[in-house]
């Protein structure tokens, strides 16, 4: 789950707990002011009924109870009606314009009790058909319940802007630092082995995760650039001797002319053939050491048809085609001519080493939406899709070309030279032959 979904999801969850916890709030508050008034209405009616044995007293009983509870100063607020059993009124401090039914029941403003906007009313039976019914207000003060209302709604909402904010800072924070190594990663992936993922100098869980992650890189690279010397001091060193035997073969050649040739030349064959070879080695590690010193605007779509129209007069040694379609508008990409028209030549090189006379080789370009692309096809027998990635790996020779010359090195050069330009090389079936696509990712 991605970062943002993952805020979005906690946001989520945390407004319907603060919703819920302000509604249950809300709620629990009002039925606990409603139980205390019924349980004091339900007492003083107790009081006025009179009652004794479950018999209330006389209606005059009734009556001056009523009177006496409607003057003293703790009950002043309590509203008495009692009707006889023709609903006619006999005492009380109130007048309604419905009766409420039996029992406990909610009173609002439309009962038409002056200064009563919410209140309580307990309606019972004492007698002879005569009601009783008491009346109590839930609010201290007109339109409590809705000034009460606001001030949950203010309150849970100044926590819901709280928290918003909140999560807002931090997100931008965490998105600025993911962004920061986010753009250390682009940049090794492109070839800059010396770029570090800055520290803001907070000492925090960011910056000590950066320190790690920056000793990490160092090591990868001292790991990396051991690995590259090693290769290059032992080309560098056996390129030496080897420039010798093949300079005393020629010169024993030359000076003593009779002896047998075939020999001669074939060692000396030999020595050039592993001379190419740690040239090819010495070039990888170049390439990936190289960096973007030689990165310019160029038209990938012209040095495609320049690379491939070169080649032509090769292939057609062979009874080979080569065919360009590039498009008629410039494709204009950044990055090293020198290495790419290599990478284009190496594709199509591979094509002719690895395809039957009479076979076309097509060269396409085309721009794509997050940079260029150039595709190399041709309809020889192509490359199974389980050896496609050991096609890929240095020296990873296929079987059926394992007797052709050649060290295994020119499709991994070409793979070397996609990732320094923040591309790839991809390796896919043509139907028939096999397609190499070499991308060339955005600046």
């Amino acid at each position: 789950m991605s970062f943002g979904r993952l805020t979005a999801l906690f946001l989520l969850l945390f407004f319907l707990a603060v919703l819920l916890t302000g509604i249950a709030t809300y709620t629990v508050t009002g039925l606990t002011i409603t139980r205390l008034v019924d349980r004091r209405i339900a007492a003083i009616s107790d009081v006025v009924a009179g009652d004794r044995d479950g018999r209330p007293d006389a209606a005059s009983a009734m009556i001056a109870r009523i009177a006496r509870f409607s003057r003293e100063r703790d009950t002043g607020d309590i509203g008495f009606l009692l009707v006889n059993a023709q609903r006619q009124t006999l005492a009380g401090n109130v007048r309604l314009r419905r009766l409420p039914p039996t029992g406990f029941s909610t009173l609002r403003t439309g009962d038409g009790i002056p200064g009563l906007t919410h209140g309580r009313a307990l309606v019972r039976a004492v007698g002879d058909g005569m009601m009783l019914v008491t009346v109590a207000e839930t609010e201290p003060l007109d339109h409590y319940d809705a000034a009460r209302l606001r001030i949950y709604l203010a309150g849970f909402g100044s926590i819901v802007v709280i928290v918003l904010g909140g999560v807002a800072l931090f997100g931008a924070l965490v998105t600025r630092r993911i962004a920061a190594m986010r753009a250390t990663a682009e940049a090794i992936i492109a070839g800059d082995l010396s770029r570090r993922v800055p520290l803001s100098g907070t000492d925090d869980e960011f910056d000590r995760q950066a320190v790690t992650m920056n000793r990490m890189l160092d090591r990868i690279t001292d790991l990396m650039d051991g690995l590259r010397h090693i290769s290059g001091d032992i080309a560098h060193d056996l390129r030496a001797p080897l420039a010798r035997l093949r300079s005393n073969l020629a010169r024993v050649a030359s000076a003593t002319p009779s002896l047998p040739r075939d020999g001669i030349d074939s060692a000396i064959a030999e020595c050039d053939d592993l001379l190419d070879l740690f040239a090819a080695i010495l070039r990888i590690g170049e390439i990936e050491a190289s960096g973007k010193t030689g990165f310019a605007a160029l038209d990938l779509a012209a040095l495609a048809t320049a690379t491939a129209e070169m080649m032509a007069p090769v292939a057609a040694e062979d009874d080979r085609e080569i065919v360009v379609a590039t498009p008629p508008a410039p494709i204009e990409v950044m990055g090293d001519a020198r290495l790419l028209t290599q990478a284009i030549l190496n594709l199509v090189e591979n094509a002719l080493a690895h395809t039957p006379t009479g076979t076309r080789i097509a060269v396409s370009v085309s721009a794509e939406s997050d940079g260029a692309q150039v595709v190399v096809r041709d309809d020889g027998p192509g490359i199974a899709p389980d050896d496609r990635a050991h096609a890929l790996r240095r020296f990873g020779r296929l079987d059926p070309s394992r007797g052709r010359p050649g060290h295994g090195l020119g499709l991994p050069i070409v793979d070397a030279i996609a990732r320094l330009h923040r591309g790839s090389l991809m390796l896919s079936d043509a139907e028939p032959g096999l397609a190499a696509t070499l991308r060339i990712g955005p600046a």
